[in-house]
């Protein structure tokens, strides 16, 4: 990992584009938010949340171990919002 900094980036912009693309997804089909898409959004940013305040917390014995921990808790909850996009219907 490259920085703290580079890492709260990505987390805004890729967890910023699954948002815009469930926004996409609203307009293009129903026009109007639905329930799945509205617990969907809630999800990501309550995700959001949590990886920042993990992020922000400065008593942690090993840093470097809890940065990657946090790194590879992001790319698992990415991933399984992408799943959740292509399952709207």
């Amino acid at each position: 990992m490259a920085s703290v900094k580079n890492l709260k980036k990505e987390i805004n912009y890729v967890l910023g584009d699954i948002i815009n693309i469930v926004y996409i997804w609203e307009m293009t089909t129903t026009g109007k938010p639905t329930e799945a898409s509205d617990a969907l959004l809630d999800d990501i940013m309550d995700t959001f949340d949590s990886l920042m305040t993990r992020i922000s917390e400065k008593k942690v014995e090993n840093k470097k171990s809890h940065f990657k921990q946090i790194q590879k808790d992001f790319e698992d909850a990415a991933n399984q919002f992408v799943a959740k996009v292509n399952a709207l219907n």
